[in-house]
């Protein structure tokens, strides 16, 4: 059997559904687990290893991931290995599996992204750029949603388009504004890292409060500062910003650096924090839960900043070469690098981190790349749509 029409034969099993309940079924198993799958989970592993890896070399970019995703639904044992041989996007350079949005870009080549935004529903996607094209249908990532309030503004970035809620499984994170929309925090929905302090908020939720002990809490980790430099003087210019990762330290741009890579999503938190008391007062709940070493430490933590655009006389306005991903001026055009904040400035602070650019009505180009991740990039970007008079 070749492994084009193996593919084929386990998307038309999965498709199907059937049914069956064997009177010999270990105990403990799910009632009604398709017998299909039974069968693919038997497969030896010595030849499903080599099925599984011929299937990741031969297929580089959507729509041909599919196939690899497919496999890892088949069967827990399926899933387990396809993760093992799948790499990170920092190594292979490809967006595989929801959790690729929360892990780091790869390091030697940008990932071509583009924003789209609905003007009427307040709502921005986030495609992955399949073609070398400006204008492409693109892969679905992520979705935002703009949401005011009396005193800042919320943007609630989930990965379905139609539920935006903070309490489903599909919520990744917000990104926040003060009342002027010079300063945003970006709100993990889960911790990068068992250091991360959670913030007291408000819209603190509960976990599958059904599921798990009450006493878990999940939601609004702070992972990184957006901060627009106020135009006193009211020059005419291009923004000003900068950007505290407090989850990424700074050596992760140098050569060896590392930065924090999450394997999968936690949709249970209780392993993490089995002990947390959470029902208390008002004022005392979660307004210190913990405190890790990139939280004491802001000196240690990765700055970027924008880089300076030069002004063309010919032109008369600002310039940045995007090497063709932009293509109409606007103040919300950017590129990010790395901050030289402890040190001399070195080559890794001259290569692009983030570069974000205007190329229709609403139609955006996002490119990012190692140590920062889709989410990261995406929260980034949502704070240029804000409008600030005083900054411009």
């Amino acid at each position: 059997m070749s492994i084009r029409s193996l593919i084929q034969d386990i998307r038309f099993s999965r498709s199907q559904r059937v049914v069956q309940v064997s009177a010999g079924r270990p105990a403990g198993e799910a009632v009604g687990e398709p017998l299909i799958q039974v069968c693919w989970a038997q497969m030896p592993q010595e030849l499903l290893r080599e099925v599984l890896v011929r299937i990741e070399a031969s297929e580089d970019a959507w729509p041909l991931r599919k196939s690899v995703v497919a496999c890892a639904g088949v069967c827990r044992s399926w899933r387990h290995l396809t993760k093992e041989i799948v790499k990170a996007p920092e190594l292979s350079g490809k967006l595989t599996f929801p959790i690729s949005v929360k892990q780091p870009g790869p390091r030697d080549d940008l990932v071509r992204c583009f924003i789209k935004r609905n003007r009427s529903t307040q709502t921005y996607y986030l495609f992955l750029g399949l073609t070398h094209a400006l204008t492409d249908e693109g892969k679905f990532l992520l979705a935002a949603r703009k949401f005011k309030r009396p005193t800042c503004t919320d943007y609630v970035v989930s990965l379905h388009v139609d539920n935006m809620s903070k309490g489903s499984s599909n919520y990744i994170g917000k990104l926040r504004s003060n009342f002027l929309g010079t300063k945003f925090t970006i709100f993990d929905g889960q911790p990068s890292h068992l250091g991360d302090k959670i913030a007291k908020s408000r819209s603190t939720r509960l976990v599958n409060l059904k599921q798990v002990s009450p006493r878990v809490p999940a939601g609004n980790y702070p992972v990184a500062q957006i901060q627009y430099e106020l135009n006193m003087m009211g020059s005419r210019g291009p923004r000003r910003m900068q950007c505290t990762m407090d989850s990424i330290p700074s050596s992760s741009v140098e050569p060896g650096g590392v930065a924090t890579t999450q394997a999968e999503f936690s949709h249970n938190n209780a392993e993490l924090f089995p002990s947390l008391p959470f029902f208390r007062s008002k004022s005392n709940r979660v307004e210190s839960f913990l405190s890790g070493p990139l939280a004491r430490q802001k000196d240690g933590v990765l700055v970027l900043r924008n880089k300076s655009p030069r002004w063309h006389e010919q032109l008369q306005c600002w310039c940045l070469n995007f090497h063709g991903r932009v293509t109409v001026a606007s103040v919300k055009n950017f590129q990010l690098v790395a901050s030289p904040e402890n040190g001399p400035a070195g080559p890794e602070h001259e290569k692009i981190i983030l570069q974000f650019g205007k190329v229709g009505k609403d139609l955006f180009t996002m490119d990012y790349r190692y140590p920062i991740s889709a989410f990261q990039a995406f929260s980034i970007c949502l704070s240029s749509f804000d409008t600030k008079i005083a900054c411009e």
